[in-house]
């Protein structure tokens, strides 16, 4: 996780030499501009903007940073609004009216630095003509509960708003704009990545009605937003800036962290502790079954050989298609059903956990599981495909145990899978 800690990001990526500002392989002398403005948003933002502020000091002009409640820190030079995640609320509602305001403000001769990471398509609410607040918590609580993926959700989110999918940096022309994005999707999509504030939108109305109708939620949608995304997509409302689009001509975007290179971190520490270590993918994807039946097929095809022990890596964000009144989260729901799916097995222990410490509405990053944690469900006379059906994995795991609690790790780049091998019954801490 320190790979991907955001103050040691912004450090590697942005350097003061005197007047000269470097960010990434760009340079920005800073005399040339009257103004320097600082926008952050999700739930990395508050420690990619103290960063930031560390660097540049009293050289920011203004700034404000939307960040989730508990994920906030104390700033000298920017505001900051703590939000709802992954329900946008009225609090998202006034830090974002905040950042549209500087938005608005910058000219051409002003520079903006974006921080952007996981959580900001949630946390940077605005509510469009006619849709109430009610109405924005009542679809975005469809969309994560019905089993689309980020994409598919963003591209609805982005219809939505005022300030997603390029609209921020329509709201920034002409100024001189540079994003530092935290990835926290698969592929790496800047149009996706925080429903891409400043990428031009692949997406259209069109796209956002197709996600919509593919989950059924045409009935369930409140009728207002319905209406909203028709009149997109009948030409009403004005669509989102697409490529060609003027706005983007000052507009840099630039990734600077990504499961990728979390992945790449914990590979070289399992390798450390002795383990043949493989990264598989870092695209696991689909819903929670389909990743699961991966999961187990790369365990059959790197069985632990002459002994050593064998650490296999997966990154990515499974869905799960939420049932009943229960509790969990993704992670925690994959972890159960693998431990269905491993009880008879010993020598195999999989950690499945969200980087950003938060796993769905709980207060866990995800779970560990082996072959015993059915025989503890047994002993408790629990039963874990009840939990599994009633999406009440967070219940199940706090009475056998297994949950993994790491409060707030201050960075989002997706979910880790850590799979460990053995060729023989023994502890996993014994190589620890």
């Amino acid at each position: 996780m320190e790979s991907v800690l955001p103050e040691n990001l912004i450090r590697s990526r942005v350097k003061l030499s005197g007047d000269m500002l470097q960010i990434a392989d760009k340079s920005f002398p800073l005399p040339q501009f009257k103004n320097v403005y600082v926008l952050a948003a999700g739930k990395a933002a508050a420690l990619m903007a103290k960063e930031t502020e560390n660097i540049l000091g009293d050289n920011i002009t203004d700034g404000h940073v939307v960040t989730k409640y508990g994920h906030g820190t104390a700033l000298k030079h920017l505001t900051l609004t703590e939000a709802g995640h992954p329900i946008p609320d009225a609090e998202g509602v006034k830090g974002t009216r905040k950042m549209l305001d500087i938005a608005r403000r910058a000219g051409e001769n002003d520079l903006v630095i974006c921080l952007i990471s996981g959580g900001a398509s949630a946390l940077m609410a605005d509510c469009p003509e006619g849709i109430s607040l009610d109405d924005l918590k009542r679809t975005n609580e469809l969309l994560v509960k019905c089993g689309a993926d980020i994409a598919e959700i963003n591209s609805v989110r982005k219809h939505l708003s005022n300030v997603k999918g390029g609209q921020l940096a329509k709201a920034l022309y002409p100024a001189t704009t540079i994003s530092l994005i935290l990835s926290d999707v698969i592929g790496d999509r800047l149009d996706v990545i925080a429903s891409g504030p400043t990428v031009a939108d692949s997406t259209t109305f069109g796209d956002a009605l197709a996600v919509v109708a593919k989950y059924s939620l045409n009935d369930a949608l409140p009728a207002p937003v319905l209406r909203y995304l028709l009149a997109g997509e009948n030409g009403s409302i004005p669509e989102t800036p697409k490529l060609n689009d003027a706005v983007f001509n000052h507009v840099q975007n630039v990734i600077i962290g990504s499961n990728r290179v979390a992945l790449e971190n914990a590979s070289q520490k399992s390798q450390e502790l002795g383990f043949e270590t493989r990264v598989i993918t870092d695209s696991l994807q689909g819903d929670f079954t389909e990743a699961a039946d991966f999961i187990l097929q790369e365990i059959e095809n790197f069985q632990p050989r002459d002994g050593k022990p064998v650490c296999l890596l997966f990154g990515g964000e499974p869905t799960v298609k939420v049932s009943g009144d229960g509790l969990g989260g993704r992670n925690q729901h994959l972890a159960l059903y693998l431990s269905t799916q491993i009880d008879e097995r010993k020598g195999i222990t999989i950690l499945c956990a969200g980087t950003d410490g938060t796993d769905g509405p709980t207060d866990v990053a995800g779970a560990v599981v082996d072959h015993q944690t059915t025989r503890d469900a047994a002993k408790e006379k629990l039963l874990p495909r009840s939990f599994l059906q009633n999406s009440d994995s967070y219940r199940f795991f706090r009475q056998i145990g297994g949950q993994i609690i790491t409060g707030n790790t201050g960075t989002n780049v997706m979910d880790m899978v850590v799979v460990l091998l053995a060729g023989f019954d023994r502890a996993y801490t014994a190589f620890i």
